[in-house]
């Protein structure tokens, strides 16, 4: 596919994503607009870029569908500034979403593999997001600590709990969506951290990968 292409395929996808009430704020809007999904797929399955379908991109990992990046980057309701940690870095996609989304804000990426983790950075300077995404190596259920608190927290791979350092790195007012395991099936969830406790609220059901 030509560059001119991939534009009118990702306008068709983001028009799609509004009619179906996925997309509802401006800000998410352009931020799917504006990020590349190609860039951040191998060249062997990038035609598929703009279907709105998930994609295994190596090792077992995806790139989730992006109706399921828009879903949780709506979640978060981005604002300008926001600090937001994203456990399980991926391709990189849906960090630079999410950093297109509040400007000016940083996006901290935490990735348990070391290949996936060099992997995403790389598509990030390549896409041109450095400045608002960082992508590190580590245990993303122990966070990243020496940046906390974060206004938002994203994870991506499906948990039993919520990991307890999430939430204490959690600022007060701030949000974990988070795909939890009941039941014998995944459920997304958006969890608001108030002064009087965590008020948990269920969104739909997904499939993720397992947190590890």
């Amino acid at each position: 596919m030509e560059l001119n292409d991939f534009e009118k395929a990702r306008r068709r996808l983001v028009d799609d994503l509004k009619a179906d009430g996925i997309i509802v704020s401006r800000e998410v809007e352009k931020a799917m607009l504006s990020v590349p999904r190609h860039l951040f797929i191998p060249s062997y399955i990038r035609h598929y870029a703009y279907q709105d379908t998930p994609l295994v991109i190596m090792k077992g990992q995806t790139i989730s569908a992006p109706h399921m990046v828009a879903i949780m980057c709506e979640l978060i309701k981005p604002r300008r500034g926001m600090r937001i940690l994203e456990v399980g870095a991926g391709t990189g996609y849906q960090a630079c979403v999410c950093a297109k989304a509040i400007e000016d804000g940083v996006v901290y990426s935490v990735e348990i593999d070391p290949y996936i983790a060099l992997y995403a950075a790389i598509n990030v300077i390549h896409a041109g997001f450095s400045s608002m995404v960082k992508v590190y190596q580590g245990d993303g259920k122990l966070g990243l600590p020496k940046h906390a608190p974060f206004d938002a927290v994203l994870v991506t791979a499906a948990a039993s709990a919520v990991p307890q350092p999430l939430l204490d790195q959690l600022a007060v007012g701030g949000v974990i969506v988070i795909p939890l395991k009941e039941d014998g099936y995944q459920k997304l969830y958006v969890m608001e951290k108030g002064k009087e406790g965590i008020r948990k609220r269920f969104i739909t059901y997904v499939s993720f990968v397992d947190l590890k």
